[in-house]
């Protein structure tokens, strides 16, 4: 027996295999770009939502840093409070024993030796004073200004990974 006769298409049955070809290809390509988008506006997404994480903690230190300054000011203002409290109450103590010490004068001569012995004594004294405030205010800038000073070589070094 003669193997059957495969029938030729028709051109009208061609031309929908072609139709149907190309719609299937078209498709395909379609779903590829979609799925190639959200793989990209995910991916973006994410980058953003890290970037905003990341500019969040950053502020979030910013603050601590402040907060910790504050509190190290705070600080050093107390114990600046208590040194010029501390000082006053001994330069008035001097100032007493002083003025005892003057009425306890035989001459003029030994009252006038006595006020300046005082005079020189209270002149170092405050000289001493002045310093030690300048120690102390000096360092407590230096430890007031520490954690804002790491906050920025920290946002120098944030800036200097941008490249643009």
């Amino acid at each position: 027996m003669a193997a059957p006769r495969t029938a030729k298409p028709t051109p009208v049955e061609s031309t929908v295999t072609e139709i149907s070809s190309v719609m299937h290809d078209a498709t395909a390509k379609v779903e590829t770009m979609v799925a190639d988008t959200q793989k990209t506006v995910t991916e973006q997404i994410e980058k953003f939502t890290k970037g905003i994480e990341g500019v969040t903690a950053f502020s979030q230190e910013n603050v601590d840093a402040f907060v910790k300054s504050s509190e190290i000011a705070a600080k050093a203002a107390e114990g600046i409070g208590t040194e010029i409290s501390t000082y006053s109450k001994k330069f008035f103590e001097d100032g007493v024993a002083a003025a005892q010490d003057f009425a306890s004068a035989k001459t003029m001569t030994e009252l006038f030796e006595k006020q300046t012995a005082f005079a020189q004594s209270a002149f170092e004294g405050l000289m001493q004073q002045t310093t030690k405030m300048n120690e102390i205010y000096s360092a407590a800038a230096k430890d007031i200004s520490a954690p804002i000073g790491a906050r920025v070589s920290a946002a120098t070094e944030k800036f200097k990974s941008f490249s643009l």
